[in-house]
C-alpha cells in the first residue's frame, strides 16, 4: 500500500509518498508565489494551488506505482480565507495567514469576551474570522455571495473529493471553533454574520473525509477507492510527522515563520499569553504553540538586501559568540506571540562604526532566537513544559543558528536523521491512519542523528541580550505607530 501526503505551504506545495512501513518512496514539489498589493496584505490565487498540485503529483506518480495508492493526507498553511459562491467559484484571492489588514476587526472581536472564552485564544489579525469581517465591511458585494468558507488545504480537498470538509487542528485557527468541544460555535459565527451552513463539515485528522473523485483518479491512474484523510494544519501535521503527540514533547520550526509547538493531552488555554491553544490533528489531543511571523523569512529578506544567499552569509560565522550590543527585532510584518501587534515593524538597533556584515547577520539569527525564547516564556506562563525539543525547517541547516537557539532557550535541540518529518510526512501518516484503520501508535518520533547542546558559558550573555531585546520592543512599538 502507498499513501501520498500533500502539504500546501506558502511558497510551494510538496507531495510525498510512503509505503505501509512509512518508508519514503518519492517526493516532488512545485513553487508558489505570494502577492502583496499593499502593506500588510498577503494573498494567493487558489487556482495556483491546483496547478501546483497537478505539477507535483505528476512528478511524484512518475516515481511510484499509481495503482498501489490507497490514501491521501492533507496538510496546509492555516487561517487563509478561501471564499466560495454557491457553485464553488472562488470569489476573491485568498487572504493568507500572514495578512494583517484585518487588525481593527480582530481587535473588535477580541474585545468581545465570548471569543476568548469559547476559543481559548486571542483573535489575531491573521485568523480567518476577522478577515471575513474585513470583507463584510470593505467588500460587501463579495460577502453577500459567500456560500462556503474553506481553509487552503480544504480547497484542495474540495477539488480532490467534491466535499466541503475541514478538521479540528486547522479549524481551531479560524476564531470560530469551540476548541474544547471540537465543534463550530454558532455564537461566534453569528458575530461575523455567518452561519453553520457556510462552514465545512468537521472530522478528525485521522478520519476519512471523502474519496477521490473518479475523474481525477482516472486521470492520475489511481484506483477509485482512494480515501482522503482529514489531515491537519501545517504545524499539527508536522507534529504528527515528528511524533510530537504526547505531553512533554515539542518541536521548534525555523521555516518562513517560526514555531515553538508543544503537545498537550488536555485543553489548557491562557489567551493573555498570546499562545495558541488549538486542537491537535489526532482525536482527544490538543497543543499549544508560540508563533513568530518571520524566522527564515527574516534571514531570506536580509540575504536579498545584501544580494548574497542566506547559506553563504551564515557559513562563515564560525563558533557561537556572545551577542553584541547590536540587536535585530524581526517584526517584518508585525508579530504574534507574545505581542499580538500588527503594526510593529522590524529594526536594527545599537549599530556602531564597528558593525560589519557578519555582525548584522549574527544579529538577525539572534533576534529570531530571542523571539522564539519569548514564545518559550509564554508557553511556560501557561504551565506547559517540555523536556524534548526537535529542530526542523530550513533554518536548522545553519549550525550557528542552532547553537543560538539552544543557548537562548537553554535546552538541547535534537536533529532527526536525514529525511522529511514535516507537514507532508505527517499528512501521509494521517492518510495511512485513515486508509489502514491504525491510530496514533504509528506517530513515532524519528531517530535522532545528533543533539546540539547549549553553550553554557554564553548563557548569561544571551539572557542579558534577550533582556535588552525585550526592553527595545516598547520603543520600537512607539516608533512604528508614530
Amino acid at each position: 500500500m502507498i499513501v501520498i501526503g500533500l502539504d500546501l505551504g506558502t511558497s510551494g506545495i510538496k507531495a510525498l509518498a510512503i509505503d505501509d512501513d512509512q518508508s519514503i518512496l518519492a517526493e516532488a514539489s512545485a513553487e508558489l508565489s505570494v502577492d502583496r498589493p499593499h502593506d500588510g496584505w498577503s494573498e494567493q490565487n487558489p487556482a495556483d494551488w491546483i496547478a501546483a498540485t497537478e505539477t507535483a503529483i505528476a512528478a511524484l506518480l512518475d516515481r511510484i506505482d499509481p495503482g498501489a495508492v490507497r490514501g491521501i493526507g492533507l496538510s496546509g498553511q492555516m487561517h487563509g480565507a478561501t471564499l466560495l459562491d454557491a457553485s464553488d467559484k472562488v470569489l476573491r484571492p485568498c487572504m493568507l495567514w500572514n495578512d494583517t489588514r484585518s487588525h481593527a476587526e480582530a481587535a473588535a472581536f477580541d474585545a468581545d469576551p465570548q471569543f476568548r472564552e469559547i476559543t481559548g485564544n486571542i483573535v489575531f489579525p491573521g485568523f480567518t474570522a476577522p478577515k471575513l469581517d474585513w470583507v463584510r465591511r470593505h467588500e460587501p458585494h463579495v460577502f453577500e455571495k459567500i456560500a462556503k468558507v474553506l481553509l487552503p488545504k480544504d480547497y484542495l480537498r474540495l477539488w480532490l473529493t467534491g466535499e466541503h470538509v475541514s478538521e479540528m487542528s486547522d479549524a481551531a485557527g479560524t476564531g470560530w471553533l469551540d476548541v474544547a468541544a471540537r465543534d463550530w460555535s454558532d455564537p461566534l459565527l453569528g458575530a461575523t454574520g455567518l452561519d453553520r451552513a457556510q462552514m465545512p463539515r468537521l472530522v478528525e485528522g485521522s478520519e476519512i473525509s471523502g474519496r477521490l473523485r473518479p475523474e481525477i483518479a482516472a486521470r492520475w491512474g489511481l484506483a477509485e477507492d482512494v480515501v482522503v484523510a482529514g489531515g491537519g494544519g501545517d504545524n499539527a501535521a508536522s507534529a504528527v510527522g515528528m511524533g510530537v503527540v504526547e505531553t512533554g514533547t515539542a518541536f521548534v520550526s525555523l521555516g518562513t515563520s517560526g514555531v515553538l509547538f508543544a503537545a498537550t493531552q488536555g485543553f489548557n488555554p491562557n489567551a493573555e499569553s498570546a499562545v495558541h491553544s488549538f486542537c491537535h490533528a489526532l482525536p482527544d489531543r490538543w497543543h499549544q504553540m508560540g508563533v513568530i511571523l518571520a524566522a527564515a523569512d527574516a534571514m531570506n529578506w536580509f540575504s536579498g538586501v545584501l544580494g548574497s544567499p542566506a547559506a553563504a552569509l551564515t557559513a562563515d560565522l564560525g563558533e557561537l559568540r556572545a551577542p553584541s550590543r547590536t540587536l535585530f527585532l524581526p517584526y517584518l510584518g508585525g508579530e504574534r506571540t507574545p505581542h499580538n501587534d500588527a503594526h510593529v515593524r522590524a529594526s536594527f538597533l545599537h549599530m556602531g562604526h564597528d558593525t560589519d556584515r557578519p555582525a548584522l547577520v549574527r544579529a538577525v539569527l539572534e533576534g529570531v532566537s530571542f523571539a522564539i525564547r519569548d514564545s518559550r516564556d509564554a508557553l511556560a506562563s501557561t504551565g506547559t513544559r517540555f523536556d524534548r525539543l526537535i529542530g526542523v525547517g530550513g533554518g536548522t541547516r545553519s549550525e550557528y543558528w542552532l547553537k543560538a537557539i539552544a543557548t537562548a532557550l537553554d535546552l538541547p535541540v535534537e536533529l532527526p536523521v536525514a529525511g522529511d518529518f514535516g507537514g507532508a510526512f505527517g499528512a501521509a501518516r494521517l492518510g495511512l491512519m485513515a486508509a489502514s484503520g491504525q491510530g496514533a501508535e504509528i506517530a513515532t518520533p524519528p531517530a535522532i542523528s545528533r543533539v546540539v547542546e547549549p553553550e553554557r558559558d554564553l548563557a548569561t550573555a544571551f539572557s542579558e541580550a534577550h533582556g535588552r531585546y525585550k526592553e527595545s520592543y516598547a520603543a520600537l512599538k512607539a516608533l512604528s505607530r508614530g
